[in-house]
């Protein structure tokens, strides 16, 4: 049984953002891939739809440029033939000011000859905009009507 894409593309995309090390990387990406990163883009302008090799390329190395990978947990994971579903837990340290950024992650990918055709993120922001922040968000108390 031949290992499954997601594992390579997970593997390579960390070491792109740790070390800065793309040679894999962007090998596993196709020419014409789609990628959203869906989130805050006015505090986070890497987030958001970007079509082409080139421009996810960039997005990830302003990832890498603000970021470091502590920890990651898969909280689950469906796998197709050339597709993937999981729900990540990232434990991160913003490098600007060495200030660790929990946050949870649903990713859904598809691959094609081994290389990524479609990524999608949905990024839990309301808690990533706190810690952004370095305070609590507070909303007005929804009140039922009717």
């Amino acid at each position: 049984m031949t290992e499954h894409s997601l594992w390579r593309f997970s593997r390579a995309l960390h070491r792109a953002v740790n070390d800065r090390d793309f040679r894999d990387i962007e090998a596993l990406i196709d020419e014409d891939v789609e990628w959203a990163i869906y989130g805050p883009i006015d505090m986070f302008p890497f987030l958001g739809a970007r079509q082409g090799r080139d421009a996810v390329l960039d997005v990830i190395r302003q990832l890498a440029d603000n970021f470091h990978v502590r920890r990651f947990d898969r909280e689950s994971i469906m796998l197709g033939v050339d597709s993937a579903a999981s729900m990540l837990r990232y434990s991160l340290t913003a490098l600007d000011s060495d200030k660790p950024i929990s946050l949870r992650v649903a990713q859904f990918a598809q691959f094609r000859a081994g290389k990524l055709i479609s990524m999608r993120v949905l990024v839990d922001t309301f808690d990533l905009v706190e810690q952004a922040l370095g305070r609590a968000i507070h909303l007005p108390k929804m009140t039922r009507v009717g």
